[in-house]
């Protein structure tokens, strides 16, 4: 079992910058991969980016790409998620996710652990 835990979220105006936290726990061996994903009331939980635990390798959703940065700390087990630059439309929850699956990293059924999420509100 891997517990997250996320925290960072908040109120920001458009162009400011939030740094998302999420703390893994209860499991010795890291998992495979760990992304974030966000969601809008109605809408599907989508895909924002991912990190690899292993080598680091990253990748995003087009519509942050250039905005957003997503690292580990392999020391503190803690994956973060740097938002500059941000907009109204980046207003969702975020999730953190843990997952064991190499493949399809972009879908939520790659990860089998979730955090309980947090609200980010973007004013314009």
């Amino acid at each position: 079992q891997v517990q997250l835990v996320e925290s960072g979220g908040g109120l920001v105006q458009s162009g400011g910058s939030l740094r998302l936290s999420c703390a893994t726990s209860g499991r010795t061996t890291s998992p495979y991969a760990m992304g974030w994903f966000r969601q809008v009331p109605g809408k599907e939980r989508e895909f924002v980016a991912r990190i690899t635990w292993g080598d680091g390798t990253t990748d995003y959703a087009g519509s942050v790409k250039g905005r957003f940065t997503i690292s580990r700390d392999a020391g503190k087990k803690t994956v973060y998620l740097q938002m500059n630059s941000l907009k109204s439309e980046d207003t969702a929850v975020y999730y953190c996710a843990a997952g064991d699956i190499p493949v399809a990293l972009t879908r939520t059924t790659a990860y089998g652990y979730w955090g309980q999420g947090t609200q980010v509100t973007v004013s314009s």
